[in-house]
């Protein structure tokens, strides 16, 4: 394989995608998206096609046109903007047509599908930075108390359960208490929504979905995570380990132990 098709979102995978595919000696070969993807990414790939969220068929041919067979998923969609301003061309529309709902993982596997009956493999976004992937254990200098492990184990409980069906990845807990459930609106929000319920000290526990599909939507973490939950005064983030990405590990962990939070790793 020496060449590789993106499918941008927002957000810095894709860049940090395009810059590790480039190291191996990789062509890649974007496609953006307009109001999502940041524009520097046009910086780091052989050639970009900028299209509007439902132009799939610009998409295809943008692929086949640069003898692309092999693809990967990157970064964010707004979710909300699935409802304002999305304009899906025939193709797409015959994909969702074929659907009872647009949840995530059917929508995503019904694009990947159609995709693959144009000769198009959809690949793990992972499948050249695992080192991205979380590790196993306590991250930070604070460890989280009995009490925040309670609420940790409590709250995977009830996110596998939306995860399983695929409402959303992450949860707010206090107290053996939900405060929060990860809707549309993403966990930043999610994050902000449910500690101002908590009155701080609040658990967020992020885990991936039962059977995850590592192709797309992964869940992601990072500095911008830490930011909400500092906003908020929450306690503790407990992720999966080696099913969720990790961007800024280290300013992640330093902002962290500023505002003694705690960050967990669990399988």
């Amino acid at each position: 394989m020496q060449r590789i098709g993106l499918i941008a979102g927002s957000g810095q995978f894709p860049g940090i995608f395009s810059k590790a595919a480039k190291g191996k000696g990789l062509k890649v070969y974007a496609v953006a998206h307009v109001g999502e993807t940041d524009p520097r990414l046009e910086t780091f790939v052989e050639a970009i096609k900028w299209v509007k969220i439902g132009q799939l068929n610009q998409l295809i041919a943008f692929f086949k046109e640069n003898e692309v067979s092999d693809a990967v998923m990157a970064g964010a969609i707004t979710k909300t903007k699935m409802f304002s301003g999305v304009r899906p061309d025939l193709r797409a529309l015959k994909v969702l047509a074929t659907m009872d709902h647009t949840q995530d993982d059917g929508l995503l596997r019904a694009l990947a599908g159609e995709m693959e009956k144009q000769g198009i493999t959809i690949r793990p976004s992972t499948f050249l930075l695992s080192e991205l992937l979380a590790t196993r254990g306590c991250w930070t200098r604070r460890k989280p108390t009995k009490s925040e492990m309670a609420d940790v184990y409590f709250g995977w409980g009830i996110v596998k359960e939306i995860g399983r069906l695929d409402i959303g990845q992450s949860v707010v807990v206090r107290g053996g208490s939900v405060m929060a459930v990860e809707a549309i609106d993403g966990t930043d929000a999610t994050i902000r929504r449910g500690g101002k319920l908590g009155q701080e000290k609040t658990v967020i526990v992020k885990v991936s979905k039962p059977n995850q599909d590592m192709r797309f939507d992964v869940p992601a973490v990072g500095l911008e995570t830490i930011k909400a939950m500092c906003d908020v005064g929450a306690s503790v983030l407990a992720i999966e380990a080696g099913k969720t990405l990790t961007f800024d590990r280290e300013e992640m962990v330093a902002l962290a132990d500023r505002n003694k939070i705690a960050i967990i790793g669990i399988e």
